[in-house]
C-alpha cells in the first residue's frame, strides 16, 4: 500500500485549513430589513482597508440604526472609485449611480454590478473578486426574474429582488503584475492557506503518487482518470470530457 497522497491529506484539514487569524470579517450587506425594503437608508464609508488573503480592498461603512439610537457598522466590498466619506444609498428603487446598492430588477439592461445576491437576502455571493463584475442582460415580462452574465461568462436567472452594488470591484489588474520571485509567492499564500510550493507528482517516488517513479519524469499511463476512482488514485485530469490544446476562437453567446 502506498502513502496517502496530498489530496487525501487535505480532506482532514489540519495544516491545510485557511489562515483567518488576521482577516477583517466577511464583507456583506445589511440584513434586508423593513427600512430598506420600504424606503432607503444611507451609510458613510469611514475607512478603506486591506483584508489579508483577499485581492479586493474592503470598506468600513457606518449606518444610523433606523430603530434605536445607535450606529451600526458593516464591512462592504469596496468598488472602483470609492473613497472615505462616500455615501452609500441602499434603496429598493435606487438611482443608477456607481456605488448605490439596489435590487437588480430596478436596473436597466447593460448595467455592471458586483457583490450580487444569488438568493434574496443572502447578503452577497457573486462577483466578489477584485476587478470583477456581473452584467444585467434582461428582465422577464412580469419583472419577477432577471437574467445576468457572470464573470465566468455563463448566464444565470435570479429573482429580481436580489440586491447588487452598481460598479466594479476595486483592485482590478492584480494578476497583470508578474510575481518575479519566489518570496512574493510565499507571502501571497502565507495569508491564504498551505498550498504552495506544490511538488509535481512525476517528481515523487512511486509510493507517494500514482505518477511517481521511472527513469525519466513521465506519467507512464493516460493522465485522465475516472470520476469514481479511489481517493489514492484520483489524480490528473478527473473525468475529462476532452484534453489537449484549445483550438479555434471562442464564440461568446
Amino acid at each position: 500500500m502506498g502513502r496517502r497522497i496530498r489530496g487525501q491529506r487535505k480532506g482532514r484539514g489540519s495544516v491545510f485549513t485557511a489562515h483567518v487569524q488576521h482577516r477583517k470579517g466577511k464583507p456583506e450587506y445589511r440584513p434586508n430589513d423593513y427600512a430598506e425594503r420600504n424606503g432607503y437608508i444611507k451609510g458613510v464609508i469611514k475607512e478603506i482597508i486591506h483584508d489579508p488573503g483577499r485581492g479586493a480592498p474592503i470598506a468600513r461603512v457606518t449606518f444610523r440604526n433606523p430603530y434605536e439610537y445607535k450606529t451600526d457598522k458593516y464591512t462592504f466590498l469596496a468598488g472602483e472609485g470609492n473613497y472615505t466619506g462616500l455615501i452609500y444609498i441602499l434603496w429598493q428603487e435606487g438611482l443608477t449611480i456607481t456605488g448605490n446598492i439596489t435590487s437588480v430588477g430596478q436596473l436597466p439592461e447593460g448595467t455592471e454590478v458586483y457583490n450580487l445576491e444569488e438568493k434574496v437576502g443572502d447578503r452577497g455571493s457573486v462577483a466578489r473578486a477584485s476587478g470583477t463584475s456581473a452584467l444585467i442582460i434582461g428582465h422577464t415580462d412580469d419583472g419577477s426574474k432577471t437574467r445576468i452574465r457572470l464573470p465566468s461568462g455563463s448566464r444565470k436567472t435570479i429573482l429580481s429582488g436580489c440586491r447588487a452594488t452598481i460598479g466594479v470591484v476595486a483592485g482590478g489588474g492584480r494578476n497583470e503584475k508578474p510575481m518575479l520571485k519566489a518570496g512574493r509567492a510565499y507571502h501571497k499564500y502565507k495569508v491564504k492557506r498551505n498550498c504552495w510550493p506544490k511538488v509535481r507528482g512525476v517528481a515523487m517516488n512511486p509510493v507517494e503518487h500514482p505518477h511517481g517513479g521511472g527513469n525519466h519524469q513521465h506519467i507512464g499511463h493516460p493522465s485522465t482518470i475516472r470520476r469514481d476512482a479511489p481517493p489514492g488514485k484520483k489524480v490528473g485530469l478527473i473525468a475529462a470530457r476532452r484534453t489537449g490544446k484549445l483550438r479555434g476562437s471562442v464564440q461568446k453567446k
